[in-house]
């Protein structure tokens, strides 16, 4: 199945997935080059909300560019499997060597407002993540790793206090706490 058709079957759970799915497949058709950076406008990302086994905890990352916790994931970069980018991702993130899908469905869609900043000593100018998030899960108990370049933190949060690690308001009300809401319906 393709990413539209995903996107297309995938059933929002509130107002903004139904308005962030519209604008992803809208991009989807519309935009070139929109799995790669090339797109300076939007481009395709993925991020995972990791949870352990028995879903109680989730893992999060402190973003050295944000300078918060939160959720790991990057950008598509071409590849059009954004299960696989996410997988990918939590991995060189987090140091985890097993992340495996709860599920292969997407578990949450976002339209993600970036920020002009400096990467690597060059400007990027302010554009959208058209994100698309998987449930992952991990064991708590195995090892993990910084990756210094963008994290400088990694660590296993209570699933209810996951959001006020965040520093960041919008995700902590719009994201994060939607993604334990969607978790805590799938343990009941």
């Amino acid at each position: 199945m393709t990413l539209e058709e995903q996107l297309t079957a995938f059933i929002p759970f509130n107002e903004q997935e139904e308005r962030d799915q519209a604008l992803i497949l809208h991009c989807l058709k519309t935009e070139k080059d929109v799995f790669t950076r090339q797109n300076r406008l939007a481009h395709m990302t993925a991020s995972a909300w990791i949870v352990n086994a028995d879903r109680t905890k989730a893992l999060m990352a402190y973003h050295n560019l944000y300078h918060s916790w939160s959720w790991l994931g990057g950008h598509a970069d071409g590849e059009r499997d954004l299960l696989r980018v996410a997988v990918r991702e939590a991995c060189e993130e987090s140091g985890l060597k097993h992340v495996r899908p709860a599920s292969r469905t997407i578990f949450s869609v976002e339209a993600l407002t970036v920020d002009g900043h400096e990467k690597r000593g060059e400007y990027v100018s302010s554009h959208l993540h058209l994100n698309v998030t998987y449930l992952l899960e991990a064991d708590e108990h195995s090892a993990l790793a910084i990756k210094p370049d963008e994290n400088s933190g990694v660590r296993w949060f209570l699933l209810n206090d996951a959001p006020a690690a965040s520093s960041e308001p919008w995700f902590v009300k719009r994201v994060y706490q939607k993604l334990n809401q969607k978790v805590l319906l799938l343990r009941a």
